[in-house]
């Protein structure tokens, strides 16, 4: 029988941590701890730099865009992974699988280039700053940000279209708790070359890109900072590179780790857990990293909490 009588695959059932006895009852509050941590720390930074007009520089602009696609990355998986703990099958229908897919690679693609231009951004600031408010204009910025995001979603509808050529022969069985491309290709029936070729030149490009960009933008800046004779000064611009390094550093390591370690070696709960901290530990982590490192930040939410003071201490007068 060909391919093309099969039955179609109407929805996928996920496999990660089923073999763990009960393994979802005690998952599902540190899952939903983590995410609510996500959303609440990106939210509080988002909201900072809308309150404070001393945040409305163009790093802050693109850290709120940062913000957002964490919030996005984790919308994207841990709350039908939190939905599906609950229940006793996990299970993803097929065009929530494709509109999950779709979103996630579209969210993480932008990240990565994000990451690229943010980096640029402080390349200008230590390496040409009396041009910096010529190439870090308001409508620069607001293009840069703008070429991530459509950049990200053109990249992604490739992917995703790919994916719906894919036919499964009544295989529905997916070893991960979240739909994704290198699992769902695992268990196609068909050629999938090409949607593997289309992965490859998308890794090398989307995120090796990216990545030599961010390397060298840096190259630049520690030549420059070095030039500098002030310690003062140079601990100022290494304070303002810090906390993106640190940023940059756990991401593309998480996304080494997901999407580059060997097919081989690991049990399928060790597999799926490694694959689910990209989705969960980046997200959770930036918004630590922005608000603990950053003294602009810690201002502006000292501010943000003693203008609540006075305010309540007006209404309490009143």
């Amino acid at each position: 029988m060909g391919v093309r009588n099969q039955t179609p695959v109407v929805e996928f059932v996920f496999l990660g941590f089923s073999t763990i006895p009960n393994g979802h009852i005690y998952l599902f509050l540190p899952f939903l701890a983590i995410y609510l941590v996500t959303v609440l720390g990106n939210l509080m930074i988002f909201t900072l730099i809308q309150l404070d007009s001393s945040l409305r520089t163009p790093m802050y602009y693109f850290l709120s865009h940062l913000s957002i696609l964490d919030m996005c990355i984790s919308s994207v998986t841990v709350p039908k992974i939190l939905v599906n703990f609950l229940n006793q099958r996990q299970t993803i229908s097929y065009n929530q699988c494709m509109a999950q897919i779709f979103f996630l690679a579209s969210f993480v693609e932008t990240e990565v280039v994000l990451l690229a231009v943010m980096a640029y951004d402080r390349y200008v600031a230590i390496c040409k700053p009396l041009h910096y408010s010529r190439l870090m204009s308001p409508k620069v910025c607001t293009i840069l940000a703008l070429a991530t995001w459509i950049g990200g979603a053109l990249n992604s509808a490739l992917h995703t279209a790919l994916s719906t050529k894919l036919s499964f022969c009544g295989a529905n069985q997916i070893h991960h708790i979240y739909c994704d491309l290198p699992p769902l290709i695992k268990i196609a029936c068909n050629d999938a070359r090409i949607n593997e070729l289309v992965i490859h030149i998308a890794s090398l490009f989307v995120g090796g890109g990216p990545f030599l960009f961010i390397i060298l933008s840096y190259g630049f800046i520690l030549a420059t900072i070095l030039k500098i004779h002030s310690d003062n000064t140079k601990r100022k611009a290494f304070s303002t590179c810090a906390s993106h390094v640190t940023v940059v550093i756990i991401y593309f390591g998480n996304g080494l780790l997901n999407y580059n370690r060997p097919s081989a070696g690991y049990s399928l709960e060790i597999d799926t857990l490694v694959s689910t901290m990209f989705c969960l530990i980046p997200p959770i982590v930036n918004p630590l990293i922005y608000s603990l490192r950053n003294k602009d930040v810690k201002g502006a939410f000292r501010k943000v909490l003693e203008n609540q003071g006075k305010l309540k201490h007006h209404e309490t007068m009143n």
